[in-house]
C-alpha cells in the first residue's frame, strides 16, 4: 500500500500480509500522533487535507458556530416545534440510508457539532483510483466524553449494519469495518467492497470511507503536510481575497473546490445506472477551456452585525500565460464567453414589478459570447461546422427567415441581461415564472428581426401584450423560439439534406425549458417570458410601483453598497419566502420530480436515470413538513453582487431578516389565496 508506506516504514515490510501491514502502520501513526496532540488540537485542516482534495469545507470553531447559527432565523426555524416531525423524519431517513458508506454511519451535523471543541472539516479527496473518498475531521478538545460516546454509537451502528470488523494485531484506535453490499441512493445494489474507518486520536476524530487515506490523514495530524490544500495557488488566492472580510473571532465557514476536477471524480465515483447517450458535458467543458476556472471558494459567517448570513466568494480564473486580465482573449475557445464587464451602477429597471420573488441583472459581452459559442455548440453536437451551418441556413435558406443573426440581432443588443423570477398560486408543478430581458441598443431593428423570424413559424401566434406585439408558442413540438442566441436558427423547411441532418442533431440537444414562452420587444429590451401572465405584469408596471421603491430592496441594496463598493458586473435581490415556497410545497406534496421549473428539470437531469420521459423518485420525504404559513416568518431577503477582478470574479452577498410589519411582507401575504 503505497499511501501507508508514507505513514510508517513498517507498513512496507513484505513479510506482513497487506491488511495487517496497513493496519499496523496506522496503529503506530495513531500512537505517534496521540503524543503530538496531547497538548492541543491538530493544525488547521487546510494543512492536513491533501492537495488532491477536490472539495473542502471547514467550520473554524464548532461551539461558536452552533451558537451563532442558533440565533439566526435559520436556527430558529430548525428549532420550531412545528418542524420537529420533519427533522426527525430526515434523521430517520439518514439512519436507514444505505446510499453511501458514511451515510451508513448515520452521522448528522448535530452529532459532529456535539463533539466539536474547535474546528470541524469535511473533504472530498480524489483517491489514486480517480474516485472520491470522503473524510471528516473534528477537533474534540474539551469534548472527550462526548467523542467517546459518538465512537461507541458508530461501533454499534456498524454492528447493526452487519459490518465485519477488520482485525489487526496489536489492536489500536483505528476501527475499520467491512460492509456488506447495499442499495445505493438510486436503488442499485453495490457489489464492490465497502469499508468505513474511524478513529479518536488525541483531540482528533477522523472518519472516512478509505482506510488507507484515513491512516495517511492520521499520520499528518501532528504537523500537517507539504502537499496540502493550503499549498494550492488557487486556494491561496481565494483566501487572500476573502478571509480578511470577516472578523477574526467570528466562527467562519471556509470552503474551496476545484469544480471540473470534482465533477470528473464524482462521475467516476457515481456512474450512471445505464450507459447514457449524449455528450459528456464535464469533458466538453474541459476541452473548451473552462478549466481556466482553477478554484472556487470563500468564507461565510452567521449572525453578523444584523445579518443572518454574509458571504464572500472568489472564482479564481486568472488569465492564461501571456494574456492580459479582462482581455477578450484571456481564455481559450468557448471559455472566452466568460466576459462580464463592470459598470458604475446596476439598479432595477422601472418595469421590474415591486412584488416579484427575485431580480438579477448581469453585464455580459453578448457579442463576444455569440462568436465564442461556435466550438462549444459543435462539441456538444459532436460534429464540426454545425454552428456555422445553422447560422448560414437561417440567413440563406429561401424558405427560412433570411436573417443574419450576428448583424440583425446580436449586434443590436446591449450587454445587460436581466432575469425576473416569481410564481403563480396555487402552487403546482407549473407555477414557476421567469422573464429574461436583454437590453437592445437598436430596439426597432430587434423588433423587425423577431417579427421576421416568428411570422413564418407555424408554432408561434401573434398576440398583443399591454399594447406590444408579441409572439406566443402554441405548439410544444418546438422548445425555444428560433431566435435564441445560444442555439440559433431552429428548423427551416426544405433546407438541403445535410443541413437538415445537422440541424436535427443540434435540436436533439435542446432542452424544452420554456414550453409556454412569449417573445416581444418593449421598453428598449428583448423579452423572453416563460408564460404570458408574468410578461403582462412586467409590461404593466412601467414605473408604477417598481421594485426599486420597495423598502426591503432599499435595505439590501444599501448593505451591498457597503460590502461591495464601486463598480459591479452583477446585482441580485431575492425574497427567500417567495423563492423557497414553490419547491417547499412540491417537496411536501411529493411532486418535486414532476416540476416543470428550470430547477426541477435540472434536478431530474442530474438525479434521474437519464431515460427520456421517465420521472425520478423523490429522494427526500417531505410529507412531514408543516404548512408553509407556519414558517414563512423565518425567511429574509438576500442581496448578491459580483465584480470582475484581475484573477477572476469576486462575489459578496448578505441575508437580512425581514420584519413582519414591512409593507412588502403584508402586501405579499394579502395576495396569497386563503
Amino acid at each position: 500500500m503505497e499511501g501507508i508506506s508514507r505513514v510508517h516504514p513498517i507498513a512496507s515490510l513484505p513479510r506482513f500480509p497487506a491488511a495487517v501491514a496497513w493496519m499496523l502502520g496506522a496503529v503506530l501513526a495513531c500512537s505517534a500522533c496521540s503524543e503530538a496532540l496531547a497538548a492541543g488540537a491538530f493544525p488547521s485542516s487546510e494543512a492536513i487535507f491533501p492537495a488532491t482534495t477536490r472539495g473542502w469545507v471547514s467550520i473554524s470553531h464548532g461551539p461558536d458556530f452552533h451558537d451563532r447559527f442558533d440565533r439566526t432565523q435559520y436556527g430558529q426555524l430548525i428549532k420550531d416545534p412545528c418542524m420537529q416531525p420533519f427533522i426527525q423524519s430526515v434523521r430517520k431517513q439518514i439512519e436507514t440510508s444505505n446510499g453511501t458508506r458514511l451515510g451508513r454511519l448515520g452521522l448528522t451535523l448535530d452529532d459532529l457539532l456535539e463533539v466539536s471543541g474547535g474546528e470541524l472539516a469535511a473533504g472530498a479527496v480524489e483517491a489514486p483510483t480517480g474516485k472520491i473518498a470522503a473524510v471528516l475531521l473534528v477537533d474534540t478538545s474539551g469534548r472527550d466524553a462526548e467523542a467517546r460516546g459518538l465512537i461507541e454509537r458508530m461501533h454499534k451502528r456498524m454492528v447493526d449494519q452487519k459490518g465485519t470488523a477488520v482485525q489487526s494485531a496489536p489492536a489500536g484506535p483505528l476501527a475499520v469495518y467491512q460492509l456488506p453490499p447495499a442499495n445505493d441512493a438510486r436503488g442499485d445494489v453495490r457489489t464492490t467492497e465497502q469499508k468505513v474507518a474511524f478513529a479518536l486520536v488525541g483531540a482528533a476524530l477522523v472518519v472516512g470511507d478509505d482506510p488507507a487515506l484515513i491512516a495517511q490523514i492520521i499520520g499528518t495530524l501532528g504537523q500537517g503536510r507539504g502537499d496540502c490544500i493550503g499549498s494550492l495557488p488557487a486556494y491561496g488566492a481565494v483566501m487572500t481575497r476573502c478571509q480578511g472580510q470577516v472578523p477574526a473571532r467570528a466562527a467562519t465557514v471556509r470552503w474551496f473546490a476545484d469544480p471540473l476536477k470534482f465533477a470528473k471524480a464524482y462521475q467516476l465515483t457515481n456512474p450512471p445506472r445505464e450507459k447514457r447517450k449524449g455528450p459528456d458535458y464535464v469533458a466538453i467543458l474541459g476541452r473548451q477551456g473552462f478549466d481556466a476556472v482553477q478554484g472556487v471558494g470563500g468564507v461565510l459567517v452567521f449572525d453578523d452585525a444584523g445579518h443572518a448570513m454574509r458571504h464572500h466568494t472568489l472564482v479564481f480564473a486568472p488569465p492564461l500565460s501571456g494574456r492580459k486580465p479582462f482581455a477578450a482573449d484571456r481564455f481559450d475557445l468557448a471559455a472566452r464567453m466568460l466576459q462580464f464587464p463592470d459598470v458604475d451602477r446596476i439598479a432595477p429597471q422601472p418595469w421590474v414589478p415591486r412584488d416579484i420573488s427575485g431580480w438579477t441583472s448581469l453585464q455580459w459581452d453578448l457579442r463576444n459570447a455569440f462568436v465564442s459559442a461556435e466550438t462549444l455548440v459543435d462539441d456538444i453536437v459532436g460534429e464540426k461546422g454545425v454552428y456555422d451551418d445553422v447560422i448560414a441556413s437561417v440567413k440563406e435558406d429561401p424558405d427560412g427567415p433570411q436573417i443574419d443573426l450576428e448583424k440583425d440581432l446580436v449586434a443590436c443588443l446591449g450587454s445587460r441581461l436581466t432575469v425576473i423570477t416569481d410564481h403563480a398560486t396555487p402552487i403546482t408543478t407549473e407555477s414557476d415564472r421567469l422573464v429574461i430581458a436583454i437590453e437592445a441598443v437598436d430596439p426597432a431593428r430587434v423588433a423587425a428581426t423577431v417579427a421576421k423570424s416568428m411570422s413564418i413559424d407555424p408554432d408561434m401566434a401573434k398576440i398583443d401584450v399591454q399594447g406590444n406585439v408579441a409572439w406566443e408558442l402554441i405548439d410544444r413540438s418546438m422548445a425555444i423560439p428560433q431566435i435564441e442566441v445560444e442555439t440559433p436558427g431552429g428548423a427551416v423547411a426544405h433546407a438541403d439534406d445535410d443541413t437538415q441532418r445537422r440541424r436535427a442533431k443540434l435540436r436533439e440537444r435542446e432542452e424544452k425549458m420554456l414550453p409556454h414562452s412569449v417573445v416581444t420587444v418593449a421598453h428598449g429590451h428583448l423579452f423572453v417570458a416563460s408564460h404570458r401572465d408574468i410578461l403582462e405584469r412586467v409590461l404593466a408596471t412601467a414605473g408604477s410601483e417598481p421594485l426599486a421603491g420597495a423598502a426591503d430592496f432599499t435595505l439590501v441594496s444599501a448593505e451591498l453598497d457597503r460590502l461591495l463598493p464601486g463598480k459591479a458586473a452583477t446585482r441580485s435581490f431575492t425574497r427567500e419566502e417567495d423563492a423557497v415556497r414553490p419547491a417547499y410545497e412540491l417537496l411536501r406534496q411529493g411532486s418535486m420530480p414532476k416540476s416543470k421549473s428550470l430547477t426541477g428539470q435540472m434536478l431530474n437531469a442530474v438525479l434521474g436515470d437519464g431515460k427520456p420521459g421517465t420521472v425520478r423518485t423523490q429522494k427526500l420525504d417531505g410529507s412531514a413538513l408543516p404548512e408553509f404559513d407556519l414558517i414563512r416568518k423565518y425567511f429574509g431577503v438576500v442581496g448578491v453582487g459580483m465584480q470582475s477582478v484581475p484573477e477572476g470574479w469576486y462575489i459578496s452577498g448578505v441575508t437580512v431578516p425581514r420584519s413582519p410589519n414591512e409593507p412588502e411582507v403584508a402586501r405579499r401575504a394579502a395576495a396569497q389565496p386563503q
